[in-house]
């Protein structure tokens, strides 16, 4: 009986430990890293040659809508053989090696949570650099896909509510509470944070009728126009000087969904005219059709000498967060 008791005990402890194994296994350690800071793992050897060259062409490309040229990603290259223990949490990395056969996949927290990796593998250089040409959109849109899951995420743990805006324009969204209000009125929101150093981010909604913007080629020329009456008008700047779009940059211009919306997207610069002030701006038109008008949430940067990328993607995951009934 003695025994019979003994090997029961044995076969509930072996259980649990297996169990507890199993937990262990899908543990992912919490991921680390700035906005937009990309771990290379690639030996020096493919890094220094016409490899990494061809990873620098995309991976490091000015980031669009920009006064000033600032990389898509920051970029940190590693050796594969050095990735190991904390450095394996970092939130983004694409490692790329060559190997037996060509290979490309996407992989979503493999050993940190959250965490995207891409893994590129060819058989030789020619390979690899065909591999990340043709690979490269796909990578970039995982990766920011997450990035703004991420800054959603940091802007979450301490939001601002406005309620305001859901009576009057039908809209939510999700605002960190370092912002503030400096104007609200019937027609238009105008929603700053100051910055540390200099200068601040801005968001501004306003609705136009559906007229107001073509709904063909000339939509763009529609869009600049607009902001250039509306944002001239309404925000103030000193010595008679006027806010509008500076036409020496050639603005990005997409067709997009927001919130299931046919969305016109604008990225530019603006500029005070007669004064040494601009930035850049990011613009989204949306498409509302039950409302029959397009409602307008646009973010700008004003930031003298300061990196204006991570500042102007945070403008961005404000405004992807937007529901709108």
């Amino acid at each position: 009986m003695k025994s019979f008791s003994i090997a029961i005990l044995a076969t509930f402890l072996l259980f649990s430990c297996g169990n507890n194994d199993g937990k262990r296994s899908k543990y992912r350690q919490r991921s680390v890293g700035n906005i937009n800071s990309l771990q290379i793992l690639i030996t020096d050897e493919l890094w220094n040659d016409v490899v990494g060259e061809e990873i620098r062409t995309y991976f490091a490309a000015p980031t669009e809508g920009l006064p000033q040229e600032e990389p898509l990603f920051h970029i940190n290259q590693m050796d594969p053989s050095t990735f190991s223990g904390f450095i394996k949490s970092n939130r983004l990395f694409l490692h790329v090696t060559i190997g037996k056969e060509n290979k490309v996949s996407i992989a979503k927290d493999p050993y940190a949570r959250p965490q995207t990796g891409a893994i590129i593998t060819g058989k030789t250089k020619e390979d690899l650099v065909s591999l990340i040409s043709k690979n490269q959109e796909k990578i970039i849109s995982a990766y920011h896909t997450s990035e703004i899951k991420e800054r959603q995420r940091r802007t979450a743990i301490s939001p601002k509510k406005i309620d305001s805006l859901k009576e009057r324009f039908g809209l939510s969204i999700q605002m960190p509470s370092a912002y503030r209000t400096a104007h609200k009125g019937p027609d238009f929101y105008w929603l700053r944070k100051d910055l540390k150093k200099t200068g601040s981010t801005n968001i501004l909604i306003y609705e136009v009728p559906l007229s107001t913007i073509a709904n063909d080629s000339i939509a763009l020329g529609d869009i600049l126009m607009m902001r250039d009456s509306i944002g001239g008008n309404l925000l103030p700047v000193e010595d008679n000087g006027k806010f509008g779009t500076d036409y020496d940059y050639s603005p990005n211009f997409y067709g997009i969904e927001l919130d299931g919306k046919f969305t016109y997207l604008t990225k530019g610069v603006w500029d005070v005219k007669g004064e040494f002030m601009a930035g850049p701006f990011i613009n989204y038109a949306v498409r509302d059709e039950k409302n029959n008008r397009y409602l307008i949430i646009e973010g700008f940067t004003f930031a003298p000498s300061v990196r204006k990328r991570n500042l102007q993607f945070e403008l961005e995951s404000i405004i992807l967060s937007s529901k709108i009934d």
